[in-house]
């Protein structure tokens, strides 16, 4: 990501900063989130959440294509993520052990598990049809954004 692009993060983060505050629904929540991500940023195909629902990740509020309703903890990038605790970046999906191909035209992917009082109770998924699409700029910045919603949570 080019510095140009990078300077719209601020702005990114405000509007997600508005958006969850004073906000109790957390559904409601991650429905704007995901619109924002999808409409905001370049070259994505994908943006969504998946929520813990009896261990195993179950299909949230998104923008893009239908996608895969249940994801097994450890299986694909989102799994994974829930896993091993950790925000995973993903060059080529397709390169990736085990990945679930929900949207064949996905390249490249971002996952950033949701954490509430030290549990992972979601993730935050961002799909691109570019391959080595999300940058370490992008990683800091998304994290940030789903500290907010963290933050946000009551």
């Amino acid at each position: 990501m080019s510095s140009t692009e990078a300077d719209h993060y601020p702005l990114l983060l405000q509007q997600a900063a508005a958006l969850v505050d004073n906000e109790p629904d957390l559904i409601a929540k991650m429905a704007n989130l995901s619109a924002l991500i999808y409409h905001s940023l370049p070259q994505v195909n994908w943006a969504g959440f998946y929520i813990m629902r009896d261990n195993e990740l179950v299909l949230g509020p998104f923008q893009g294509q239908v996608a895969c309703v249940r994801i097994p903890v450890g299986k694909g990038v989102c799994g994974t993520a829930v896993a091993t605790g950790q925000t995973q970046r993903i060059a080529d999906v397709h390169a990736f052990p085990g990945h679930i191909a929900c949207d064949a035209a996905s390249e490249s992917e971002l996952v950033i598990p949701v954490r509430h009082r030290g549990q992972i109770l979601a993730v935050l998924d961002i799909d691109s049809p570019v391959l080595e699409r999300f940058s370490a700029t992008d990683q800091q910045a998304l994290e940030q954004l789903v500290q907010l919603l963290e933050q946000s949570i009551e």
